[in-house]
């Protein structure tokens, strides 16, 4: 059974820092692509950053690119992300997501696992 836990949201200023972490049980990061993604009141989910397995190649939103950085590890089997030079515009609901298949990284339908999501709240 697969189960996502997100952890480490919460309230900073403009220029802050958070890291995210996301405990996957159930899920091998070898055979899983995972993903991160977020969403604010009144706007669909979009995708943050993702990573593939194997490869190890991530991928971010344009927005968060030299900002944010995704990582796992495998023997905590834990994935990362995170978030430096926070912006406003970063407040959102962010949720990790997996998946057993492929497809581009930020494509939402393509993640069959969700975690309960953790809320970031960015002050200017």
């Amino acid at each position: 059974q697969v189960q996502l836990v997100e952890s480490g949201g919460g309230s900073v200023q403009a220029g802050g820092s958070l890291r995210l972490s996301c405990a996957a049980f159930g899920v091998t990061f070898s055979i899983y692509s995972m993903g991160w993604f977020r969403q604010a009141p009144g706007k669909e989910r979009e995708g943050v950053a993702g990573i593939y397995p194997g490869s190890g190649n991530t991928y971010y939103a344009d927005s968060v690119k030299g900002r944010f950085t995704i990582s796992q590890d495998n023997a905590k089997n834990t994935l990362y992300l995170q978030m430096n030079s926070l912006k406003p515009e970063d407040t959102a609901m962010y949720s990790c997501a997996a998946r057993y298949r492929g497809g581009t990284w930020n494509m939402v339908d393509t993640y069959k696992y969700w975690g309960q999501g953790t809320q970031v709240t960015v002050s200017s």
